[in-house]
């Protein structure tokens, strides 16, 4: 039911949004109630990227004690223009009435600006949860799968247990996509603390009882302790930072590796590692936007050593390859052989 507080949008909200929807004007409004209807507090204007000036320009408005609603734009759009988040902040200590009638009024806010025009929408009660890391964990929560249900669970374990066997030549194969396993928030925090070079090295498990990728290890790791990080029992998922010279320039590469110990590891841990891999590296490279240089499967850490990560990170170039040598032919085998007889005398 619209306008169940019986505020309303001010001329001046109306302009605002309707400037926002057809074009690039604006990159944030801020929208509060004032007295009995919304009326647009703050306005600001694109300069860089949506996520390079997020933080700087969404923070400042969010009052201590002050519910608001703030309107951001992305970069992205849809076939009805650039795509919006929207931000309902409520902090904890505002008063009840405030909040109530902020939380009563959030659907027409929404209804007058379109809903069309907005991508997501985030509840946040401390500011924490405002900030782009906040929107980006919001996103890695939201592509997480819903818990299954028993059937969809035993129907999970058949598809990951078949193997199709009738193969002809036309025949389409379909490959296993994967489980989306969520990411545990702890998971999450020291993949960030990687992508931003706090810490070099962060190891992931899968925890099969409660069907969630949590953190194991992010001790600092040079090349040579990369051995001894390696379970001899049990699979992991490693990300390392390489830091290493290649042809005068220091570099600091993302070297992913999945470790899997053969035969130690029962078939339910290497199927479920095998299926939660892909979509733990789609996430890693799309939503915490971390570039992978090299993924490697190994089933034992000796393999680790610095030439082994040179080289894979670094592929030798194709040898020049040999001319081929023509063979010499025989040797003589015997004198000349007179092929036509002597012509005979007169």
């Amino acid at each position: 039911m619209s306008h169940q507080t019986g505020i309303q949008a001010g001329n001046d909200v109306k302009d605002a949004f309707a400037s926002a929807r057809s074009g690039d004007q604006y990159r944030v409004l801020k929208i509060v109630i004032d007295g009995e209807q919304l009326t647009m507090d703050t306005t600001r204007k694109a300069s860089k990227k949506w996520d390079a000036e997020y933080d700087s320009l969404v923070l400042p408005l969010l009052q201590d004690d002050v519910p608001c609603y703030v309107l951001y734009r992305l970069d992205s759009s849809n076939n009805q223009g650039y795509e919006w988040i929207f931000l309902a902040w409520s902090p904890d200590v505002s008063a009840v009435r405030h909040k109530m009638l902020y939380a009563a009024t959030r659907a027409t806010v929404k209804k007058e600006f379109g809903g069309g025009h907005i991508k997501d929408e985030i509840f946040g009660t401390s500011k924490d949860e405002m900030t782009l890391v906040g929107y980006r964990k919001y996103l890695t929560s939201q592509a997480a799968p819903l818990p299954f249900t028993a059937a969809e669970e035993e129907l999970r374990k058949m598809k990951l247990s078949e193997v199709q066997t009738d193969i002809s030549v036309d025949t389409k194969q379909q490959t296993l996509q994967g489980v989306a396993f969520p990411v545990h928030k702890d998971a999450i925090a020291a993949l960030e603390r990687f992508r931003d070079k706090r810490i070099n090295y962060v190891q992931l498990e899968v925890d099969s009882q409660q069907e969630l990728i949590r953190l194991c290890n992010t001790e600092p790791t040079e090349v040579k302790d990369l051995p001894m990080r390696i379970p001899k029992e049990s699979a992991r998922y490693h990300f390392f930072l390489y830091k290493h010279s290649h042809e005068g320039d220091y570099l600091q590469s993302t070297v992913f590796i999945y470790s899997m110990p053969g035969y130690n590891c029962s078939i339910r841990e290497r199927m479920l590692y095998s299926s939660c891999k892909n979509p733990l590296v789609d996430m890693v490279e799309n939503t915490l936007q971390i570039e992978i240089e090299k993924k490697l499967e190994i089933d034992n850490g000796d393999e680790l050593t610095g030439d082994f990560l040179y080289d894979e990170v670094h592929p030798k170039q194709h040898a020049h390859k040999q001319a081929f040598a023509k063979p010499k032919g025989p040797g003589k085998r015997g004198g000349r052989r007179i092929t036509q007889p002597p012509a005979e005398e007169d």
